[in-house]
Protein backbone atom coordinates (compact mmCIF):
# COMPACT_ATOMS: atom_id res chain seq x y z
CA UNK A 1 0.00 0.00 0.00
CA UNK A 2 2.71 2.48 0.92
CA UNK A 3 5.09 1.62 -1.90
CA UNK A 4 2.47 2.24 -4.89
CA UNK A 5 3.50 5.13 -7.00
CA UNK A 6 0.83 7.48 -7.96
CA UNK A 7 0.99 9.10 -11.30
CA UNK A 8 2.15 12.84 -11.65
CA UNK A 9 0.05 15.06 -13.69
CA UNK A 10 1.88 17.71 -15.74
CA UNK A 11 0.10 21.16 -16.37
CA UNK A 12 0.94 22.26 -20.10
CA UNK A 13 1.19 25.96 -18.57
CA UNK A 14 2.81 24.92 -15.57
CA UNK A 15 0.00 25.64 -13.42
CA UNK A 16 -3.69 23.81 -12.67
CA UNK A 17 -6.86 25.00 -14.16
CA UNK A 18 -9.39 26.04 -12.07
CA UNK A 19 -12.33 23.97 -12.00
CA UNK A 20 -15.10 27.47 -11.23
CA UNK A 21 -17.40 28.25 -13.76
CA UNK A 22 -20.41 30.58 -13.68
CA UNK A 23 -23.94 28.99 -13.43
CA UNK A 24 -26.11 29.23 -16.71
CA UNK A 25 -29.08 30.98 -14.77
CA UNK A 26 -26.61 34.10 -13.97
CA UNK A 27 -25.78 34.02 -17.49
CA UNK A 28 -29.42 34.25 -18.55
CA UNK A 29 -30.04 36.88 -15.92
CA UNK A 30 -27.53 39.17 -16.95
CA UNK A 31 -28.35 38.20 -20.61
CA UNK A 32 -32.09 39.55 -19.66
CA UNK A 33 -30.93 42.84 -17.72
CA UNK A 34 -28.79 43.79 -20.81
CA UNK A 35 -31.43 43.10 -23.45
CA UNK A 36 -33.81 44.39 -21.49
CA UNK A 37 -31.89 47.77 -20.58
CA UNK A 38 -31.76 47.77 -24.74
CA UNK A 39 -35.13 47.70 -25.17
CA UNK A 40 -35.92 50.15 -22.78
CA UNK A 41 -33.48 52.79 -24.34
CA UNK A 42 -34.82 51.63 -27.78
CA UNK A 43 -38.11 52.59 -27.25
CA UNK A 44 -37.10 56.00 -25.26
CA UNK A 45 -35.21 56.70 -28.08
CA UNK A 46 -37.95 55.69 -30.64
CA UNK A 47 -41.16 56.21 -29.89
CA UNK A 48 -40.86 58.77 -26.52
CA UNK A 49 -40.38 61.88 -26.49
CA UNK A 50 -36.39 63.29 -26.07
CA UNK A 51 -35.65 63.65 -23.42
CA UNK A 52 -34.95 66.98 -21.64
CA UNK A 53 -31.71 69.04 -21.27
CA UNK A 54 -30.70 71.07 -18.09
CA UNK A 55 -31.97 74.29 -19.22
CA UNK A 56 -35.00 72.98 -20.74
CA UNK A 57 -35.80 71.20 -17.46
CA UNK A 58 -35.03 74.06 -15.49
CA UNK A 59 -37.23 76.33 -17.45
CA UNK A 60 -39.84 73.86 -17.05
CA UNK A 61 -39.46 74.18 -13.40
CA UNK A 62 -39.33 77.54 -13.30
CA UNK A 63 -42.26 77.62 -15.15
CA UNK A 64 -44.39 74.74 -13.11
CA UNK A 65 -43.08 77.48 -10.06
CA UNK A 66 -44.57 80.64 -11.66
CA UNK A 67 -48.08 78.28 -12.21
CA UNK A 68 -48.08 77.42 -8.70
CA UNK A 69 -47.96 80.58 -7.22
CA UNK A 70 -50.40 82.15 -9.71
CA UNK A 71 -52.84 78.97 -8.72
CA UNK A 72 -52.03 80.05 -5.17
CA UNK A 73 -52.96 83.86 -6.01
CA UNK A 74 -55.98 82.90 -7.41
CA UNK A 75 -57.07 80.78 -5.11
CA UNK A 76 -56.71 83.32 -2.40
CA UNK A 77 -58.56 85.62 -4.19
CA UNK A 78 -61.31 83.05 -4.63
CA UNK A 79 -61.35 82.89 -0.94
CA UNK A 80 -61.67 87.20 -0.55
CA UNK A 81 -64.28 86.78 -3.50
CA UNK A 82 -66.35 84.71 -1.46
CA UNK A 83 -65.93 86.08 1.56
CA UNK A 84 -67.31 89.04 -0.20
CA UNK A 85 -69.85 87.15 -1.87
CA UNK A 86 -71.45 86.15 1.76
CA UNK A 87 -70.89 89.69 3.06
CA UNK A 88 -73.27 91.02 -0.11
CA UNK A 89 -75.72 88.14 0.75
CA UNK A 90 -76.35 89.17 4.95
CA UNK A 91 -76.45 92.79 3.75
CA UNK A 92 -79.05 91.84 1.16
CA UNK A 93 -80.92 90.10 3.35
CA UNK A 94 -80.62 92.87 6.18
CA UNK A 95 -81.87 95.43 3.80
CA UNK A 96 -84.75 93.10 2.66
CA UNK A 97 -85.78 92.87 6.00
CA UNK A 98 -85.18 96.31 7.43
CA UNK A 99 -87.85 97.06 3.97
CA UNK A 100 -90.40 94.75 4.61
CA UNK A 101 -90.34 96.27 8.01
CA UNK A 102 -90.61 99.81 6.54
CA UNK A 103 -93.35 98.47 4.13
CA UNK A 104 -95.08 97.26 6.96
CA UNK A 105 -95.08 100.64 9.63
CA UNK A 106 -96.07 102.05 6.13
CA UNK A 107 -99.17 100.16 6.15
CA UNK A 108 -99.37 100.58 10.01
CA UNK A 109 -99.11 104.75 9.29
CA UNK A 110 -101.72 104.27 6.54
CA UNK A 111 -104.36 102.60 8.40
CA UNK A 112 -103.92 105.20 11.19
CA UNK A 113 -104.19 108.04 9.20
CA UNK A 114 -107.36 106.09 7.31
CA UNK A 115 -108.80 105.89 11.20
CA UNK A 116 -107.99 109.40 11.97
CA UNK A 117 -109.60 111.05 8.83
CA UNK A 118 -112.26 108.82 9.34
CA UNK A 119 -113.21 110.62 12.70
CA UNK A 120 -113.11 114.13 11.15
CA UNK A 121 -116.00 115.85 9.96
CA UNK A 122 -117.23 116.04 6.31
CA UNK A 123 -116.44 118.06 3.63
CA UNK A 124 -119.96 120.39 3.93
CA UNK A 125 -119.90 120.97 0.05
CA UNK A 126 -118.54 116.95 -0.41
CA UNK A 127 -117.52 116.54 -3.79
CA UNK A 128 -115.82 113.90 -5.51
CA UNK A 129 -112.47 114.97 -3.05
CA UNK A 130 -113.48 116.24 0.46
CA UNK A 131 -111.56 118.56 2.52
CA UNK A 132 -111.52 116.94 5.51
CA UNK A 133 -109.55 119.35 7.29
CA UNK A 134 -107.03 122.59 6.90
CA UNK A 135 -104.34 124.31 8.83
CA UNK A 136 -103.38 127.47 7.61
CA UNK A 137 -100.66 129.96 8.71
CA UNK A 138 -97.87 132.40 7.71
CA UNK A 139 -94.12 131.81 8.01
CA UNK A 140 -92.52 135.10 6.84
CA UNK A 141 -93.88 135.95 3.54
CA UNK A 142 -95.02 131.93 3.07
CA UNK A 143 -98.43 130.33 3.64
CA UNK A 144 -97.72 127.19 5.55
CA UNK A 145 -100.48 124.61 5.11
CA UNK A 146 -101.59 120.91 6.11
CA UNK A 147 -104.51 119.94 4.33
CA UNK A 148 -106.35 116.42 4.95
CA UNK A 149 -108.09 114.93 1.65
CA UNK A 150 -110.31 112.24 1.09
CA UNK A 151 -111.92 110.52 -2.11
CA UNK A 152 -115.76 109.97 -2.35
CA UNK A 153 -114.92 106.37 -4.37
CA UNK A 154 -111.51 105.51 -3.70
CA UNK A 155 -109.67 103.26 -6.77
CA UNK A 156 -106.22 103.67 -7.88
CA UNK A 157 -104.46 107.02 -7.05
CA UNK A 158 -104.83 109.82 -9.60
CA UNK A 159 -103.30 112.61 -10.19
CA UNK A 160 -104.72 116.30 -9.02
CA UNK A 161 -103.66 119.96 -8.44
CA UNK A 162 -104.22 121.70 -5.03
CA UNK A 163 -104.83 125.59 -5.70
CA UNK A 164 -104.66 128.28 -3.19
CA UNK A 165 -106.54 131.18 -3.65
CA UNK A 166 -105.58 133.50 -0.77
CA UNK A 167 -107.54 136.60 0.36
CA UNK A 168 -106.38 139.60 2.35
CA UNK A 169 -104.88 142.94 2.95
CA UNK A 170 -102.37 144.29 0.34
CA UNK A 171 -99.55 145.99 1.09
CA UNK A 172 -101.26 149.03 -0.05
CA UNK A 173 -104.31 148.50 1.66
CA UNK A 174 -106.96 147.57 0.32
CA UNK A 175 -108.58 143.99 -0.01
CA UNK A 176 -107.08 141.70 -2.39
CA UNK A 177 -107.15 138.05 -3.79
CA UNK A 178 -103.97 136.28 -4.62
CA UNK A 179 -103.71 132.67 -6.57
CA UNK A 180 -100.84 130.90 -5.63
CA UNK A 181 -98.50 128.70 -7.70
CA UNK A 182 -100.09 124.99 -8.12
CA UNK A 183 -98.90 121.93 -6.26
CA UNK A 184 -98.93 118.92 -8.33
CA UNK A 185 -100.54 115.82 -5.95
CA UNK A 186 -101.68 112.36 -6.43
CA UNK A 187 -105.03 111.63 -4.77
CA UNK A 188 -105.51 108.65 -3.20
CA UNK A 189 -108.04 106.69 -0.75
CA UNK A 190 -106.57 110.07 1.91
CA UNK A 191 -104.26 112.51 1.39
CA UNK A 192 -102.20 114.57 4.41
CA UNK A 193 -100.68 117.09 2.15
CA UNK A 194 -98.08 119.59 3.92
CA UNK A 195 -95.98 122.56 2.34
CA UNK A 196 -95.58 126.37 2.23
CA UNK A 197 -96.02 128.66 -0.88
CA UNK A 198 -94.47 132.07 -1.43
CA UNK A 199 -97.26 135.21 -1.28
CA UNK A 200 -96.66 138.37 -2.83
CA UNK A 201 -94.54 140.87 -0.17
CA UNK A 202 -96.61 142.59 2.00
CA UNK A 203 -99.98 140.60 1.92
CA UNK A 204 -101.51 140.05 5.32
CA UNK A 205 -103.81 136.69 4.55
CA UNK A 206 -107.04 136.44 6.15
CA UNK A 207 -108.44 133.53 4.40
CA UNK A 208 -107.62 131.06 1.42
CA UNK A 209 -109.90 128.95 -0.88
CA UNK A 210 -108.35 125.42 -1.13
CA UNK A 211 -109.23 124.10 -4.86
CA UNK A 212 -108.51 120.19 -6.03
CA UNK A 213 -108.67 119.93 -9.39
CA UNK A 214 -107.70 117.29 -11.77
CA UNK A 215 -105.05 119.42 -13.74
CA UNK A 216 -104.27 123.42 -13.60
CA UNK A 217 -107.41 125.24 -14.49
CA UNK A 218 -109.04 122.42 -14.88
CA UNK A 219 -112.13 121.02 -13.56
CA UNK A 220 -113.21 121.43 -9.68
CA UNK A 221 -113.01 118.30 -8.18
CA UNK A 222 -113.44 119.71 -3.98
CA UNK A 223 -113.19 123.14 -2.66
CA UNK A 224 -113.12 124.42 0.92
CA UNK A 225 -112.67 128.30 2.28
CA UNK A 226 -110.34 128.27 5.57
CA UNK A 227 -109.19 130.90 7.78
CA UNK A 228 -105.61 131.99 7.83
CA UNK A 229 -104.46 131.61 11.61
Amino acid sequence: MWGQDKPVVLERYGRRRSGFRLPPWLVLLVIGVAAGAGAVLFVQERYLPPRLSHAASTELQAAFQKADGERTRLQGELGRTGTQLATALADRKRLEDELAASRESVERLRGDVAAAVAGLPPDPRGGAVEVRAARLGTRGAELVYEVVLSREKPGKPASGVLQFVVTGESAKGGETSVRLKPVATALGAQEVLRGSLVMPDGLKPRQATINVLDRVDGQSLGMRVMLVK
